[in-house]
Formats: structure tokens, sequence, C-alpha cells
């Protein structure tokens, strides 16, 4: 029997999770329990999160293409290679990094302390709904080369636990 938490493993596609949670960062925001100033440093943040966000989607997405493998997330079990070069050899998962530092970069556009912080639950719910479902599948596939993989590349870009939350 299928769980309802299962029933969302892989479901939502990742630009739209990431467009909702930028929607409940602006909700959080106009609340307006803790804002900070949105001064140069808060501007060239964004900025900075903002481009560092589109250039590790384009990365990854171009080193799939570059593969002939697919990018579809709802698909990983069409996936005709395990990339592990290019920005793959930094984290696992280049385009979900890049989609949270967008939401970085739309927390400090906010400027709010709340809304940047709940950033943060866009990484445990891709960890647990969109990440663990692959990784159970990819190891499925490609067994003791994804192993070695997950066991020396970061599933974000920082120190991470191996097991999904």
């Amino acid at each position: 029997m299928t769980s309802a938490l299962q029933t969302l493993e892989t479901r939502i596609p990742p630009v739209l999770v990431t467009i909702l949670w930028a929607d409940l960062m602006l909700g959080l925001s106009a609340l307006n329990t803790l804002p900070f100033s949105r001064n140069t440093v808060a501007v060239l943040l964004a900025i900075v999160a903002t481009l560092a966000g589109i250039g590790l989607i384009l990365a990854g997405v171009l080193s799939f293409r570059k593969a002939q493998t697919t990018v579809n997330p709802h698909t990983p079990e069409n996936s005709s290679e395990l990339v592990q070069s290019g920005i793959y050899a930094f984290t696992r998962n280049p385009m979900y990094v890049g989609f949270f530092l967008l939401l970085i970069g739309w927390g400090f556009v906010l400027a709010d302390v709340l809304a940047l912080l709940s950033s943060y639950g866009f990484v445990m719910y891709m960890n647990r709904f969109q990440i663990a479902p692959e990784e159970r599948i990819l190891e499925q596939t490609f067994d003791t080369e994804y192993l070695l993989y997950r066991s020396r590349v970061r599933r974000w870009l920082w120190k991470d636990s191996q097991q999904p939350l």
C-alpha cells in the first residue's frame, strides 16, 4: 500500500516547488516580522546568489545534455549514464542547489529574515520528496558505480548526511 508521503515523491516538478516556495517566502515577508534593510550589501548578495544559482542550473542541464541522458526529474529510471564530471564532481544536485540559491537571492530581495531562513525548508523538502526517491532509483540502476559516486560527492555543496531526511 502506498503512503500519502510516497505519493508526493517526485510528483511536483522542482521548478514548480521553487516557484511555490518563492510565493511562500513572499507571504512570510508580507508579515513584516523580521525585516532588514535592503541596502547595497543585500542587493549585491541577491545578485550574486541569483547569478550563481542560474549558473549551477545551466551547468547541470548542459552536463546532462552532453551525456545525452534525461534531465526530467520525474523519470530518473530513464537515466542512460551516471554523470560524474563537470559540476557533478562537486555536487550531485547542482540544479537543486541552483534553485536554492535563487531562493536565497529572493530572500535578500524581500529583505526579510524569516523569508530568507525559510528557504532552508526547500532543502528539507527536496531531500525528502525529490532527492531520496531519485537516489533509490539511481542506486538500483547504477548499483556500485552510484554508491561510490555518492560516497565521494556531496548531495549539496555543504557537508551533509548521506541519509535522506
